[in-house]
């Protein structure tokens, strides 16, 4: 039963001071989260919310930091994008997909510092972007040039020290870091959004409240369910004698994931979708045919049914671009070939490569059709309902980050206590 693992755990002094550290990591996060930049006008950071609904759906990805215009307010953004442009780059540079994908954990390694490394030139620059932005809004004071200077250095400082966070709680070998801050981030607004829920409570809103529990428990029920839907493709090992023990001869299975871009998709159609507005929000008052060219972008990404459908069609056309980046067929059917295994029915080399190929493309529709809707799903709940609070839950995104973490976490959980119980036999 679950409460004996829990017990199980607890009574495990190195996994409970495995999680009460990650615990405290997240303490020291939300303590950081909460740290507000001087002299933010509160009237203005909410009209400037209402105006540009995009940075809400990035402040997910902060952790919530965004909306609070606190010192780590870009979150862990710009890591992510960081990693982002890296395995876009994969696809220009040879040796950097053979370091990706071919060299093992050594690869990845190095792989990950490039990451950390161009994660401060972007942190530096959307901190520069983010800052004169909410100046020209109103939302903070003018900066003088020494001001901006630091400030910069502040939020990009920031950055840095989470993203440090991040790697200190993935070395305790519970879930990962990065997805974890960004867990504890959404978490973080249950409390006011449950606030707001009955602050706003009124009899009249009965019907929308029914409505938006029935479709919180679908939603949650059917990103669970795709999250955790696999095709699972049978293979076999051949028997192989050596000396006088042999091998092989057992049937196991590889699982192709449903969704197997998880997350990511969304966060590229967010980067496409926010650079054309924020680019026309620094050039709609310099007048002229340049003024008039980015209010019209403006207005245009601003139309709500025009943003809808375009990120619907990005999401649908990322998901296929992200799988084909890190899914390779025929790397998989290279190595099931030297390991001795093959898919029953399939011949070894590049007719497995074609199957599993095959395979794919007729579960990734399923996925890229679920995670298109799940991104539109807090556009179209709360038009239905006009309940902003709770969004979370009907915030596919946020959802899928939330259950995704969770699954990784019991699961990085289970392994060790299992790890336990055969240290035991």
């Amino acid at each position: 039963m679950w409460y004996k693992n829990i017990i199980q755990i607890f009574k495990a002094r190195d996994l409970r001071n495995k999680i009460l550290f990650v615990l405290g990591m997240f303490a020291i996060f939300r303590i950081m989260a909460n740290i507000p930049f001087p002299g933010v006008n509160v009237d203005n950071l909410k009209r400037f919310f209402d105006q540009f609904q995009i940075f809400g759906m990035l402040s997910v990805f902060t952790g919530g930091t965004l909306e609070k215009i606190s010192i780590v307010m870009l979150g862990l953004g710009p890591y992510i994008t960081a990693v982002i442009i890296l395995q876009l780059l994969t696809l220009i540079f040879p040796k950097l997909e053979e370091l990706y994908k071919e060299e093992g954990e050594a690869g990845r390694k190095k792989f990950e510092q490039y990451g950390r490394i161009l994660t401060v030139p972007l942190a530096i620059l959307q901190s520069f972007a983010m800052l004169s932005l909410l100046s020209r809004q109103g939302v903070i004071p003018a900066l003088d040039s020494l001001t901006k200077i630091s400030a910069i250095l502040t939020v990009t400082a920031g950055t840095i020290f989470l993203m440090w966070l991040g790697e200190l709680i993935s070395e305790k070998g519970i879930g990962e870091g990065i997805s974890l801050l960004i867990f504890a981030g959404i978490i973080a607004d249950f409390p006011s959004n449950i606030g707001q829920l009955v602050t706003n409570y009124e009899p009249s809103m009965i019907p929308s409240y029914l409505f938006f529990i029935a479709a919180s428990l679908l939603i949650i029920t059917g990103v669970t369910a795709i999250t955790e839907a696999r095709r699972n493709i049978p293979v076999s090992y051949a028997k192989r004698v050596r000396g006088r023990v042999m091998y092989g001869g057992v049937s196991t299975y590889l699982p192709l994931n449903i969704n197997p871009a998880g997350v990511m998709p969304i966060i590229f159609a967010l980067s496409i979708l926010t650079l054309p507005p924020m680019i026309a929000n620094f050039l709609v008052g310099s007048g002229g045919m340049i003024g008039g060219v980015a209010q019209a972008v403006r207005n245009f990404f601003g139309n709500t049914w025009i943003h809808g459908v375009l990120y619907f069609i990005l999401v649908f056309v990322f998901t296929y671009f992200y799988t084909a980046i890190t899914f390779d067929p025929k790397a998989i059917s290279e190595n099931l070939q030297k390991m001795g295994g093959f898919v029953p029915g399939i011949r070894p080399g590049s007719s497995t490569a074609g199957f599993l190929k095959y395979a794919l493309n007729r579960i990734l529709p399923i996925g890229a059709l679920f995670l298109a809707l799940i991104a539109l799903m807090p556009t179209i709940v709360q038009g239905i309902t006009r309940i902003g609070a709770f969004s979370f839950l009907t915030g596919g995104t946020s959802l899928l980050i939330m259950v995704s973490v969770i699954l990784e976490t019991v699961r990085a959980i289970k392994a060790q206590l299992e790890m336990r119980e055969y240290e035991t036999f």
